[in-house]
């Protein structure tokens, strides 16, 4: 069974309702354990359709392998998600080459999937699927696990062939403690400072080193722990000029 465990995209402060595109705009993500992902696309299947002008993108983690046509393909046709699904004209797609919200919604592919492992046909076991993209082609991610509150930006994942300039990207905006500096030691969410990390200063602090890494583009995902504490919203607003 695949669990929804990873990031899932949202622009409420909530780990469920998921609404988004990967052109132009930030996007606030919450991480959580959202059960079965069979389960879980069944709600995001129920959400569209009771919303039919709004885009979502997912990001799912594969961290077991899990085959791509044979395990996440039947759990998206199962929701009834598939003939709603983008797939792009071609692979990678640069950042600049995106649809807009718009064109999605006419289209009616508005389900925008990526999966940051076996995509590309290169896992434990292979297959592809034409809109289940991979993530690392066309998104790179900063570190997480991290320990350092000031959030220094670097490119921690990414694949070619596109350039950075050329991807979009996401912050992983979470902050770790470390609770037994022995050895690796053992890194634990920082409940405590999530006011402070969830803060405006502190994320535009990041976006903000991350920009000259990337053509001068703000990041498209923010990626927070404790998604209700802080002012990410509000953040994400300021990045896409909202407020």
């Amino acid at each position: 069974m695949l669990n929804c465990a990873g990031a899932a995209t949202a622009t409420s402060l909530s780990s469920e309702a998921t609404i988004l595109s990967p052109s132009a705009k930030i996007h606030l993500h919450a991480l959580f354990d959202g059960g079965p992902v069979s389960d879980y696309l069944t709600k995001v299947k129920t959400f569209l359709d009771a919303n039919p002008n709004e885009v979502i993108t997912l990001i799912f983690t594969n961290p077991e392998g899990k085959s791509v046509p044979n395990i996440w393909k039947p759990a998206f046709d199962a929701a009834g998600l598939t003939s709603l699904c983008y797939v792009p004209p071609s692979l990678p797609v640069k950042a600049s080459d995106w649809p807009t919200l718009g064109q999605l919604i006419d289209s009616g592919k508005r389900v925008v999937v990526f999966l940051d492992s076996g995509a590309d046909g290169n896992g434990p076991e292979p297959g592809t699927v034409d809109f289940i993209l991979p993530e690392f082609q066309m998104i790179w991610e900063t570190p997480f696990s991290r320990t350092d509150a000031t959030f220094p930006c670097r490119i921690d994942r990414i694949a070619g062939p596109l350039s950075s300039d050329d991807h979009l990207y996401m912050i992983n905006h979470s902050r770790d403690i470390n609770v037994i500096p022995i050895g690796d030691g053992v890194l634990i969410s920082d409940r405590a400072d999530a006011p402070t990390t969830n803060g405006v200063p502190s994320i535009l602090a990041e976006a903000n080193g991350c920009a000259p890494l990337a053509a001068g583009k703000a990041p498209s995902f923010v990626l927070l722990d404790y998604v209700n504490v802080g002012q990410g919203r509000l953040s994400v607003d300021m990045l896409n000029r909202l407020a």
